[in-house]
């Protein structure tokens, strides 16, 4: 046994073949992420370890439910883009940087590295919730802003313009509810939860949307909250009901 293996032994992790195997995957995910200009050069990075440790902790089903999220959040902001740059709503051409990306991902991948460690099957439940609720908050405001008609405003359900912090829209609300659901059903599939944890995973995600729009339109709107502080609440909320609904 070389020194790799026994650190690997010696930390729980999988066999030091099994990560280099991760290592190589990470790699090409990122490197693909970057050419299809999901992320900037510093989300690459950021996207990688994210990638990696989620590997660690939840195998190839957390590669899985990272990767189902990457592809529907990169198909929803580019719908109606040049909508969104009318309204401002647009996400950069190059990508997420390090900080938007480590926003929505860090609850999930905190929740799969405190799995590595105490083995606590609940903390995959909030790992998969929290990837959830970055799907559902995604394509509920990249589709609720093109297509969801007139948004409201949750705090007292005004309506307002399209691109509102907080707002939200019926079928951005369906939008969300289905997304979550399928990066839900993935990582059930994969065997990371269970099919009984399933509704509780995606209905913890749901309510992280619902945690989003509400520091949306009060926090982010009075320059209390940034977009990333919303998001990575909002995902940290969904991870922590996760956790708690499961236990």
């Amino acid at each position: 046994m070389n020194n790799l293996q026994k650190f690997a032994v010696e930390l729980g992790l999988a066999p030091a073949p099994k990560i280099a195997v991760f290592g190589l995957t990470t790699l090409g995910f990122a490197t693909a992420a970057r050419l299809l200009k999901g992320v900037t050069a510093s989300g690459a990075v950021a996207g990688g370890a994210v990638c990696f440790l989620l590997m660690l902790g939840a195998g190839w089903g957390g590669f899985a439910a990272l990767g189902v999220v990457f592809v529907m959040t990169w198909v929803a902001t580019r719908v109606g883009y040049h909508r969104k740059l009318q309204l401002g709503s647009a996400e950069g051409r190059s990508g997420r940087n390090v900080g938007q990306v480590l926003a929505n991902l860090g609850p999930s991948t905190l929740a799969a590295v405190l799995y590595l460690w105490l083995q606590d099957p609940p903390l995959l439940v909030a790992m998969s919730a929290a990837l959830s609720e970055v799907a559902a908050d995604t394509l509920s405001s990249e589709i609720g802003t093109v297509l969801g008609g007139t948004p409201r405003l949750l705090t007292d359900w005004e309506p307002v313009p399209a691109g509102t912090d907080g707002a939200i829209t019926w079928l951005g609300t369906l939008a969300g509810l289905v997304s979550a659901l399928l990066v839900s059903l993935v990582c059930a599939l994969a065997q990371v939860i269970s099919f009984h944890d399933l509704p509780l995973c995606a209905a913890a995600a749901m309510a992280g949307t619902l945690v989003d729009s509400l520091l949306g339109a009060t926090w982010e709107r009075k320059g209390l909250l940034s977009n990333n502080g919303v998001n990575f609440l909002a995902s940290a909320s969904a991870a922590m009901l996760g956790w708690i609904f499961t236990r």
